[in-house]
This record gives C-alpha cells, structure tokens and sequence, in this order.
C-alpha cells in the first residue's frame, strides 16, 4: 500500500517551491511507493510580486502579530486523504511565519490535516529564521503533529549585502546580479542540492526511523545557526512588539506610522546592527558555552 506524503507551502517567489519540489524528488522516484500530493496555499486576497514598498512596510503589523486573512480552502484531493508524512515549506515575514502560512495554521483545516502526523519543516530565508521557527514550532504543537526534522536555507552573502539584494528582489522582481551586487536570494546550487536532504528524509521514514533524522540532517548542512543573528532576532522582536501594536492600535496614524517604521528600520539595520555585532563579538568570551548550549537547541526540534 502506498505511503501518502503531503508538500505544503506558499511561495511568492517560487524560491521556496523549488526548494520544497527538489526535496520531494526521492519521493516523487518511487511511485510505486509514494503518492505525493502538493498543497499550494492561496488567500482569497494575495500579496502582490514585486511588492509596491508601501504595501511591504503595510504588511508588517499583521505579519508579526500573526493576524490571519481569509483563505481559499484546501481541495478535495488534499482534504481527503491521511498523510503519513508532511514536508511543510514556509517563508519567514518580518521574524514571523508569513501570513499565508500563518492563515492555514489558524484555519479550521491545519488541525485534520497535521494532527499525528510527522512532519518536516523547510525554510527558505535571507538568514533569520530561527526565532520564527520557535513561533512554528508552538503551532505545530497545538496543532498535535509531530515535528521530526527542520531544515533552513539561507542567504548565504554577509547580513548588509542580502539586505540590499532582497530588497531589490522583492520591490522589482530582479534576482539576478546586477552591478556589484550578486544575486538574490539562496543560490541556484544550494537550491538544486536541497535534493540530499530528501534522500536522509526518505531513508529514514522509510527505516521508520525519526528519532536520528534532525542529527542526520543536521550533519549534512540543513542548519546553519549564527550567534550574531540570533542576537539580532531578540532585540528585533523587542522592537516589533513595541511598533507592531502601536500602529494596530492608532489606526488614524498608521500611514505616517508606516513611514515612521520603515525610516526606523532601515537606521536599525545600518546603525543599530553594527552595534550589536560589536557588542556581540565583545562578549563572546563570556557567553560562550551559553552560546554553545543555545545553537545546539536551535539545530534541534524540541521546544522549551
């Protein structure tokens, strides 16, 4: 009897669904074992790609306090079935899982579809992601599936050059290299490997084997933790926390507030960054073994 494995994700892009598709692939080898089904999750309402600036920096109250919009309902064809396995693609929208994906963990349908089920998580980012996979990792639970593996692909350039390519990307739909600036996003080879981690998962789904997936997927590159950005992530949810609700609750404000922000943001990245980098390399000595305790928790798939 086949094996029914689930590929959910939403990508504006199409960065993320490449990702998602190549690591189904040994999957997709075995038909006669596996019968893979795509979920694709759409809003009555979507995103626009390129994003117009205003409607990026509009989109961040919601984004992070994770409110949900209306969504389009799941087919037939996946509504129907019981999944043996989830591989769960999302992307990471102002520290916080997107609001497509954030939309389906809050439908009535999230729960049906993933409770019991093991599921794999897959992120496609510029770098940080780990603190929006803590925030998944809550929902996974209350959902009562069961989160066996995590993989993360990254923007591998410096934290000030994928600023400057990324917002390229996402406000003129230019990925590719242009001037002194390389290319956007995770690179077309890293993105063509992510086909080795299919493999691992394959394998150990196959050998009904979870509990040493992480470590193996881990062991082969699938997460990349950087001190520095996990730093970075807790001062920026500090300050999202104090925006994000200031410009929900002053409604009649919000235009200017939006301008507020995106003027704050940008000196936090330039100004403020740089900083903290500083503080954080001055430190190192004293925190190491803390450091060393929490990069080691954040390979991982448990949840504090």
């Amino acid at each position: 009897m086949k094996k029914n494995i689930l590929v959910i994700y939403y990508s504006q892009t199409g960065q993320l669904e490449d990702i998602v598709r190549n690591i189904a692939k040994p999957f997709e080898a075995q038909k006669e074992e596996y019968d893979v089904t795509y979920y694709n999750i759409k809003l009555k309402e979507d995103f626009p790609f390129p994003w117009p600036g205003d409607v990026f920096f509009n989109t961040f109250p919601e984004s992070y306090l994770q409110i949900p919009k209306e969504m389009l309902p799941p087919s037939e064809e996946v509504l129907s079935k019981k999944y043996d396995l989830i591989l769960f693609g999302y992307q990471v929208w102002y520290l916080t899982p997107s609001i497509p994906i954030i939309s389906f963990l809050k439908s009535s349908y999230a729960e049906n579809i993933l409770k019991d089920t093991p599921v794999v998580t897959i992120s496609g980012t510029r770098n940080m992601w780990m603190l929006s996979q803590e925030k998944l990792k809550v929902y996974l639970r209350d959902l009562k599936a069961k989160l066996v593996g995590n993989i993360a692909l990254v923007d591998r350039h410096d934290n000030y050059t994928s600023v400057l390519t990324i917002l390229r990307w996402l406000t003129t739909g230019q990925k590719e290299k242009s001037g002194i600036l390389p290319a956007a996003g995770i690179s077309d080879e890293e993105i063509a490997g992510s086909v080795k981690y299919g493999e691992i998962i394959e394998r150990h789904f196959k050998n009904n084997d979870f509990n040493s997936l992480q470590p193996d997927l881990v062991k082969n590159g699938a997460i990349e933790i950087r001190p520095f950005l996990v730093r970075v992530e807790k001062v920026g949810n500090k300050i999202f926390t104090v925006w994000s609700n200031l410009i929900i609750k002053k409604k009649e404000k919000r235009p200017l507030l939006i301008k507020f922000f995106k003027v704050y943001l940008m000196a936090a990245i330039w100004i403020i960054s740089p900083v903290v980098l500083v503080l954080h390399l001055l430190t190192t000595p004293i925190f190491w073994f803390k450091r060393q305790k929490q990069k080691r928790y954040l390979q991982g798939i448990n949840l504090k």
